[in-house]
């Protein structure tokens, strides 16, 4: 199969260029740097020069858009991500870009759309402790989230010709290679600032990146147009049973880390969010309801449809995931 990959220099986009082309395909993936065409390279992939925001550009029509008339499939999974800041920047850099992507492929009569959402759509004003697709999402308590459904249900109310969509939703994306989310655990450890909520009693859910790369292979052969799938590790556990050993990768021990009652530490995020909206800080507080949410609350994604509809189970396990991150920093030390 030809496909068409964004994101495939980042983390997560990387993973799923690796076992695209482990399986045979050709991709072809968008490189907006030198820098990103010669990761795509390294991996197996064919580098695509150009920006997913001349696309958006009044009557644009970059020259690397000929590309999708000669693919069988798009996988979107390119994305600014940032726990911080408006709905409109979100707006801006993710759903614009995602939307005329979308409708340049339908137009060039590409026949699966695959798009990276994220389960974080429902996390936020929905308390349930176990959620699937027909489980109302609620209000995001992030703006990247609430951009993300509102990518979802725009996508699916155009008209789609011959192209079907399937939405994938992962959670906490983890695993060898990841800097951004795990970076921010590490700051608030080094300075001063981690604690578990309740003991990190709270169950949380994650999604192994290879596990991601998996349910996209998968869904580029099965599921109707319109299929939302949650996507997970089908293993969740305590806060701190998954993030003590997944810092301990990186040489952080957590293990004697304090704790806070989440009946005291709801309230505070709020007042520390509503501080810093106030002043308009260009950064987070050290405290904001979206970690209440995942931190402090359980939470878990059943992936009952994507085990049905697209034949999925995870490829990796939480820990020979732990142990190839371990071993990773082990070679790193010792180079």
């Amino acid at each position: 199969m030809r496909i068409f990959l964004t994101g495939g220099s980042g983390f997560a986009g990387g993973a799923i260029l690796r076992r695209l082309v482990g399986d045979g395909h050709t991709v072809h993936a968008l490189a907006r740097s030198a820098t990103a065409a010669d990761a795509i390279t390294s991996a197996g992939g064919l580098p695509v020069s150009g920006d997913l925001s001349d696309l958006v550009e009044p009557g644009g029509r970059p020259a690397w858009q000929q590309i999708l008339g000669e693919v069988d499939a798009v996988v979107h999974s390119a994305a600014f991500m940032a726990f911080w800041g408006s709905d409109q920047v979100f707006v801006d850099r993710n759903l614009l870009p995602a939307r005329a992507l979308y409708q340049a492929a339908v137009d060039a009569r590409v026949k699966r759309f695959v798009l990276v959402s994220a389960a974080s759509v429902s996390t936020g004003a929905n308390h349930d402790p176990t959620v699937d697709e027909d489980s109302g999402t609620g209000k995001a308590n992030i703006a990247y989230s609430r951009v993300k459904l509102r990518t979802e249900q725009e996508l699916l109310a155009l008209p789609h010709g011959n192209t079907s969509l399937v939405v994938i939703r992962p959670p906490f994306l983890w695993g060898q290679g990841m800097t951004h989310t795990l970076q921010g655990f590490i700051d608030s450890v080094e300075a001063g600032r981690f604690s578990w909520i309740d003991g990190g009693r709270h169950m949380v859910d994650f999604c192994h990146v290879d596990n991601l790369a998996h349910s996209i292979t998968l869904a580029l052969d099965h599921g109707d147009h319109g299929l939302v799938c949650y996507v997970t590790d089908g293993s969740p556990r305590p806060a701190r049973e998954f993030f003590t050993p997944l810092l301990a990768t990186r040489g952080v021990d957590v293990s004697a880390a304090g704790s806070v009652p989440r009946a005291v530490a709801a309230p505070l995020a709020t007042l520390m969010q509503a501080a810093a909206k106030a002043r308009r800080s260009a950064t987070a507080p050290p405290l904001t309801p979206w970690i209440i949410s995942f931190m402090g609350r359980d939470r878990v994604y059943d992936i009952t449809r994507a085990r049905v509809r697209l034949g999925y189970r995870p490829v990796i396990t939480v820990e020979e995931g732990l142990r190839q991150m371990a071993q990773s920093a082990q070679r790193k030390e010792a180079a």
